[in-house]
C-alpha cells in the first residue's frame, strides 16, 4: 500500500500552511489527503491513548494522528496490562482483515476441506510457481486431518499478467480446481484456460492488507502468517486463533 511505503513508521511534521477543518475527523482527513488523495479510509476515531486518534484503512490497516492532523504515525500502539505489553494496532488490524478475508465468497476461493466438519480454517494467499507454497500444498492432507480446512486465494508475486499471474488464472478457471492446483502444485502442465475470475482481485487485497510474499497464512482470527509453517505448528495456531 503506498501510504504505508510513504509514512514508511516515521512521525511527520507538516507545515502549519495544512488547512485543518474544525473538528479532528475533518483535520486528519485534510491532512492525508494532501498526502495522497486516493487514501482509502474507511473510519476515523479516538484510540485508546488520550488525544491520538487511529485511522482505519481499507483492508484493516491503521494509522495514528494528532487532533489537529500535523502529525502523522505508522506503527504498533501498545498497552501494559500487568507485566504484559498487548500490541492493541495488531489486535485491531487482525479485526479488520478478519472482516475482509470473511467477505470472500467460497466461490472465489479454491478450498479444501477434512471429511470430518472443520474445526477450524486458514486462508492462503498462494502462488504456483512459489516453493514454499508447493512445500505448504504437499501437506494439506495433514492439515486436514488435523481438522483444518484451507481456503486458497490468489497472489501472483511478479504481477498481473507473469507467468505465476496466468498458471493461477489457469486453476481458478479449471473446471475442477482442486485438481489444477493439485497439478500446478507438483509442477505438471497445467491446460490453459480463461474466464472471468478474481485473481486480480484478490491480488489488489493481499497488498491492501499488507501481503509481500507467499505463502501468506491468515488465521481465523484475521491474524497474517507471513511465510512457511509446517502442518502441525500451523494446525496448533489455527486451533488457538479460531
Amino acid at each position: 500500500m503506498s501510504v504505508i511505503r510513504l509514512l514508511g513508521g516515521a512521525v511527520l511534521g507538516l507545515a502549519a500552511s495544512v488547512a485543518l477543518a474544525a473538528d479532528p475527523d475533518q483535520a486528519i482527513r485534510a491532512t492525508l489527503t494532501k498526502l495522497q488523495p486516493d487514501m482509502p479510509i474507511e473510519a476515523i476515531a479516538e484510540s485508546p491513548m488520550t488525544g491520538l486518534y487511529q485511522v482505519h484503512l481499507k483492508g484493516g490497516r491503521l494509522l495514528y494522528a494528532s487532533a489537529d492532523g500535523q502529525f502523522l504515525m505508522q506503527g504498533n500502539l501498545y498497552q501494559m496490562k500487568g507485566d504484559e505489553a498487548l500490541n492493541l494496532t495488531r489486535q485491531a488490524e487482525s479485526k479488520g482483515v478478519a472482516k475482509e478475508i470473511n467477505g470472500i465468497p467460497a466461490s472465489d476461493m479454491v478450498v479444501f476441506s477434512p471429511k470430518e466438519p472443520a474445526k477450524a480454517h486458514i486462508t492462503v494467499f498462494t502462488d504456483t510457481d512459489c516453493g514454499y507454497c508447493q512445500k505448504l500444498h504437499s501437506e494439506v492432507p495433514e492439515l486436514n486431518r488435523r481438522g483444518i480446512e484451507v481456503r486458497y486465494v490468489a497472489f501472483p508475486r511478479q504481477g498481473l499478467g507473469s507467468h505465476g499471474y496466468n498458471s493461477l488464472v489457469s486453476v481458478w478457471c479449471a473446471k475442477d480446481r482442486q485438481e489444477a492446483m493439485n497439478k500446478a502444485k507438483a509442477r505438471e502442465d497445467l491446460p490453459s484456460a480463461s474466464c472471468a475470475n478474481p485473481v486480480a482481485k484478490q491480488y489488489e487485497l493481499g497488498q491492501m492488507i499488507g501481503v509481500n510474499g507467499t505463502p501468506a497464512i491468515v488465521l481465523g482470527n484475521g491474524e497474517l502468517i507471513p511465510g512457511y509453517q509446517p502442518a502441525p505448528q500451523l494446525a496448533e495456531i489455527a486451533l488457538q486463533a479460531k
